[in-house]
């Protein structure tokens, strides 16, 4: 399925919701939270790293390897490699940012795997590992025959922004279950961090959007081969 339209446009749309979106993350857990720490007697710095991670490391990182094919006229070859590698490294940040919230549970005292959020995140991780690797194997080493490339690339592809999409609503629960939490601890549900955790929720998922936009819409033309003919 494509849309008709350019990709290019709507992947600037998506780089820059990337870019609001990190760095409203970061603003949130340094100015609002305390900042970030791998150890410390506050458990609450530890958690802080979650949702930094998830958001830059997994969402971020993911929808632009999503896009990577439509967002630059590069040679097919380098569009694969940066989609691959931008992928492990969302994939290996996921896990990080995942770990850290059973770190801070368990240092906390607070039981895990409790809420929807939590088990949507579980799913979420073990699919986009399960697409990685399956990507790996069929598509850069050592790689399937062409009739298996050709039949598995649009399921790859449709499987792939279906755990995106996932990933981000697990993200949109994950902000609703922290800020409810917050506001039943005491949070001002009107003030500045309310406001600031709602609207970088909405930004993320507007992000989402643009990425699913993007990988539906046209890709611009790749560049010529650079052959040479002789005179």
């Amino acid at each position: 399925m494509a849309l008709g339209v350019p990709a290019l446009p709507l992947t600037y749309v998506a780089h820059v919701l990337a870019v609001v979106a990190s760095v409203l993350v970061v603003v949130w857990v340094v100015n609002f939270r305390g900042g970030l720490a791998w150890d410390s007697d506050n458990k609450s710095l530890i958690f802080n790293i979650h949702p930094v991670l998830i958001v830059i490391g997994l969402l971020v990182h993911g929808g632009e390897a999503i896009i990577s094919y439509k967002a630059f006229p590069l040679k097919k070859e380098v569009k694969k490699l940066i989609h691959l590698v931008f992928h492990a490294i969302a994939l290996i940040l996921g896990i990080v940012g995942i770990y850290t919230a059973f770190k801070f549970h368990n240092e906390s005292g607070i039981a895990n795997l409790y809420s929807l959020h939590s088990w949507l995140g579980i799913g979420v991780i073990v699919l986009y590992g399960i697409q990685w690797i399956y990507g790996f194997v069929i598509f850069f080493f050592p790689g399937g025959t062409p009739d298996i490339r050709r039949a598995s690339l649009p399921w790859h592809a449709l499987f792939g922004l279906f755990v995106f999409v996932l990933a981000v609503g697990t993200a949109a629960l994950g902000f609703l279950e922290k800020l409810t939490f917050l506001e039943n601890s005491g949070l001002d549900k009107y003030g500045s961090e309310a406001l600031l955790v709602n609207f970088t929720a909405i930004i993320t998922i507007l992000f989402g959007a643009f990425v699913v936009l993007s990988a539906l819409a046209d890709a611009p033309p790749a560049p010529a081969a650079d052959d040479y003919e002789a005179i």
